[in-house]
């Protein structure tokens, strides 16, 4: 099967996504700064999460240049992460809402964490498929900070019934950690020009 369809579908989904989270602001009531104020938890929420999808996007797209061919295991494990990716207006809106409290927070960090799980099966389906000497799997080598990802999620969870700004603070980490251009497939399509 041609990859192509998958890519747009997805696309469309995180372009949706993207959408949803935004029309979550209401228009404030009041003319001047102080009527923005109620809505800085909700915009703080709002870029972290516009951040993390960005992210799953570029990652996305970089690891599908990689992809020949798709079937069907490929397209289920994608709508997997698409399924997990969609909860993060959910969970974005519900932390924004109530101001970071312990239990969002906690569900906050659930559904970052099953995104990282979902894409972490979907890698591991494209190079069952593709081979191990696949360029994705070439490229991924010990894959180190995709194997931290979740490890970090896991233990601000435990974090967040507690101390929720901890929890937040290892979200941004993790967000600043992928933040920074994952060169490795760029760098492995080049050596094999």
């Amino acid at each position: 099967m041609n990859k192509n369809r998958l890519e747009a579908f997805s696309d469309g989904v995180l372009a949706i996504i993207i959408t949803i989270m935004v029309l979550e602001f209401k228009v404030p009531e009041g003319m001047d700064c102080n009527a923005l104020k109620p809505l800085l938890p909700k915009f703080f929420s709002y870029i972290l999460s516009f951040i993390y999808i960005g992210i799953y996007w570029n990652n996305h797209h970089h690891m599908m240049h990689t992809v020949r061919r798709v079937n069907g295991a490929i397209l289920w494990a994608n709508l997997h992460l698409l399924f997990w990716l969609s909860l993060i207006p959910f969970a974005t809106a519900w932390n924004g809402d109530n101001h970071f409290a312990p239990i969002p927070m906690m569900m906050y960090g659930v559904v970052l964490l099953m995104n990282g799980v979902a894409y972490f099966i979907l890698q591991g389906i494209i190079i069952k498929h593709q081979g191990k000497d696949s360029l994705l799997a070439k490229a991924l080598g010990k894959d180190y900070k995709g194997k931290s990802s979740p490890i970090l999620y896991f233990i601000a969870i435990l974090f967040a019934n507690t101390y929720p700004a901890i929890a937040g603070g290892i979200y941004i980490l993790v967000a600043l950690m992928w933040l920074v251009p994952d060169k490795r497939i760029e760098r492995i399509f080049n050596e094999n020009e």
